[in-house]
């Protein structure tokens, strides 16, 4: 859908933490970003009763970290509320749950660990934003490394994974919730984070814009999280400068954090200033293409956004120039300073 026909506002927000006119400034330099695609719904198609599976399903993939080792995750029905982290190799370790309290780290991604330092799992950005945007409540995620599969669709046979496996209901009401009120979180290099309370639909709404000195530019989307809108993003790839895909294969072998060794011309997008290797989501006679956007948008921001134990986060959420780290110290600020309610 084109964004040239949708105009978006936002109030003035009460700044929680960064500089207010940095985040002045870069509010401007947003507001001048026509959106490039509006996806908006009549309501988030979430079941109003908490979701578990019918039943387990496994996917695998190459080892995002380790390369030809093949890794296997499988999504397994839970009875306990909320998303929970099983590391099968670990039988002596509790299960992690999937919280803001277990953010291990940010840096590159997200790492979650709970008990042991050797229980974590790397990654999983891409596999928790499925909470969120499948309005999927109550999961267990079994795996035996900490190493996460890495595909050439990015988040989509997760996806596919969990429709196998059948989303139900469960006799529970699900839990919501959204910001006691408008809030801003300017961060470096010109980014801020808007957080808008819930207008009482239940409905997760996100505006996301990145702004890039390669041929990926100025990207900018608007879309309601659904079921429909989220699998449409899941197929986003992580995106890479050539220069960072060298370093993965090369000096960065010798690094844990940059040890990316499944990485290839197929699972990720390469870019340059002025060239793409093999792109998504184009805008129709415009050469230009949203892949890294709906990346940011789907499977950085919402993962983010998933971090809230067993309840939904609902409400409208802006997004320019942010990354994991704005996106998680954020979250992380709304629980320590007591900013959320129910919904």
């Amino acid at each position: 859908m084109s964004g040239g026909a949708f105009s978006f506002s936002y109030p003035a927000c009460r700044l929680v933490c960064g500089s207010q006119a940095a985040l002045d400034a870069a509010r401007a330099r947003f507001d001048a970003m026509e959106p490039d695609d509006v996806r908006l719904a009549e309501s988030s198609g979430w079941a109003a009763r908490r979701t578990t599976l019918a039943a387990e399903e496994s996917v695998a993939g190459v080892g995002t970290f380790r390369g030809r080792e093949r890794r296997t995750i499988t999504f397994a029905p839970s009875e306990r509320p909320g998303w929970w982290i099983r590391r099968t190799d670990q039988p002596e370790q509790l299960d992690t749950a999937v919280d803001i309290a277990n953010l291990w780290t940010s840096a590159r991604n997200l790492v979650l660990r709970s008990g042991s330092p050797h229980n974590y799992l790397r990654m999983v950005e891409h596999i928790i934003a499925l909470k969120g945007g499948l309005g999927l409540d109550d999961v267990v995620i079994k795996t035996n490394s900490g190493d996460p599969p890495l595909f050439d669709e990015s988040s989509t046979p997760l996806v596919e994974a969990v429709r196998r496996a059948g989303i139900v209901e469960t006799a529970a009401d699900a839990t919501y919730v959204t910001v006691k009120e408008p809030l801003a979180f300017s961060g470096r290099r010109g980014s801020f984070l808007l957080f808008i309370p819930d207008d009482g639909s239940r409905r997760l709404r996100l505006d996301v814009a990145i702004s890039w000195n390669t041929i990926i530019g100025d990207q900018r989307v608007v879309f309601d999280v659904t079921p429909e809108t989220f699998a449409y993003g899941a197929f986003a790839r992580t995106n890479a400068t050539h220069r960072q895909y060298l370093l993965a294969k090369t000096v960065g072998l010798l690094f844990a954090d940059t040890r990316n060794l499944g990485y290839d011309k197929d699972n990720i997008l390469i870019h340059g200033r002025r060239w793409y290797g093999t792109p998504r989501f184009p805008i129709e006679g415009t050469g230009k293409f949203l892949e890294p956007v709906w990346h940011r948008a789907t499977l950085d921001l919402l993962a983010a956004l998933s971090l809230t134990g067993p309840d939904r986060f609902v409400g409208t959420v802006v997004s320019y120039r942010a990354g994991h780290t704005d996106d998680c110290d954020a979250v992380r600020a709304l629980y320590r300073n007591g900013l959320l309610s129910k919904a």
